[in-house]
């Protein structure tokens, strides 16, 4: 089933901010959301208050998305010791 990627607007500005201050770890972050777009399914689910949404890591940040039918929505791209609300 092919998808495509919807971002959020938090989203959007992370990626603005992240072109200009690290252009190496934006290129790694667009080579890991096409992977993401080719297979979502494969990724980990979060549970408790994050169930329904899935995760990836890119270096020491974590890539927050949920699959809504034919879209895979990412939400948030957030330094691991942030994620979780820890």
């Amino acid at each position: 089933m092919p998808y495509h990627a919807v971002f959020s607007p938090d989203f959007e500005k992370t990626l603005r901010r992240l072109k200009k201050r690290d252009r190496a770890l934006f290129e790694r972050l667009g080579k890991k959301i096409e992977e993401v777009v080719e297979e979502p399914e494969v990724y980990k689910p979060l549970r408790h208050q994050f169930k329904g949404l899935l995760r990836v890591h890119v270096g020491p940040f974590v890539l927050i998305f949920e699959v809504k039918g034919d879209a895979v929505q990412f939400l948030v791209l957030v330094h691991h010791d942030k994620a979780y609300g820890r």
